[in-house]
């Protein structure tokens, strides 16, 4: 198996203004992300970014940035166009691993690039969890997935799936935490950035509803590492910094 990790990488972030610059243990939020990405058993990783800052970053800590336009409405479109400078065959396997995500196991890059190559019929993969608390169930800034045979079947922010009986209280067992990590196909990458969001994009505000709204089945497995967290606030930057002193 082959395949290639493309680093999606924007300055503009709402709660945290250049989040993805901003230090942890000495260094740069995108450095740590491009060393996890390496770490695995990735062919190359690129960063697609719209900032000349970012890409400097990059090019200091001795990894390979792209430019792109600024744009774009999700990470995956901005990937799409990365791709389409590097000239891979259309059956080349391409991970999407998010910029905010210093403690991304390599391990799980590998078996989410793992999982679509051994899906022939999938256009993408991607992992899961089980949400363990109802406080997580509920939450909408937690996406679930709902998945039979391997597949998807589908994303919310909503507490699904709904258990009728109990009005959702006994969720324990079948409540799944999808984690933001993609591989794809590149045919399909292309055919993903040329669709416009649909109206399940939009309104949930989950770009991977795009692929089901043009048909593009995504092979989902349970995770054999899960992330450390992500950043989104000053609150979750001082906590991966604390985990990363201890680890």
């Amino acid at each position: 198996m082959s395949f290639h990790v493309v680093i999606p990488a924007r300055l503009a972030s709402t709660r945290l203004p250049g989040k993805v610059l901003r230090e942890i243990a000495g260094r740069p939020m995108i450095e740590h992300v491009c060393r996890a990405a390496a770490a695995s058993a990735a062919a190359s990783v690129i960063v697609a970014t719209d900032s000349a800052e970012i890409a400097a970053a990059v090019e200091r800590a001795g990894a390979r940035a792209v430019m792109t336009r600024a744009d774009h409405s999700c990470g995956s479109d901005r990937i799409a166009e990365a791709v389409a400078g590097a000239q891979w065959p259309s059956d080349a396997i391409v991970v999407n691993v998010q910029a905010d995500e210093p403690m991304m196991p390599p391990a799980l890059i590998d078996q989410v690039a793992e999982a679509l190559a051994d899906d022939g019929g999938a256009a993408m993969a991607t992992a899961a969890t089980p949400i363990e608390t109802a406080e997580e169930f509920l939450n909408p800034n937690v996406v679930k997935v709902v998945a039979a045979n391997g597949r998807a079947l589908y994303f919310s922010r909503a507490p699904i799936p709904f258990h009728r009986d109990s009005g959702n209280a006994a969720f324990a067992g079948a409540a799944r935490r999808h984690l933001g990590i993609y591989a794809y196909r590149v045919a399909a990458l292309r055919a993903f950035a040329a669709a416009s969001p649909g109206v399940l994009e939009q309104h949930e505000s989950l770009e991977q509803l795009r692929a089901f709204e043009i048909g593009l089945p995504i092979a989902l497995v349970d995770a054999v590492a899960l992330p450390g967290p992500g950043v989104d606030t000053e609150a979750d930057l001082a906590l991966v910094e604390q985990r990363m002193q201890r680890a």
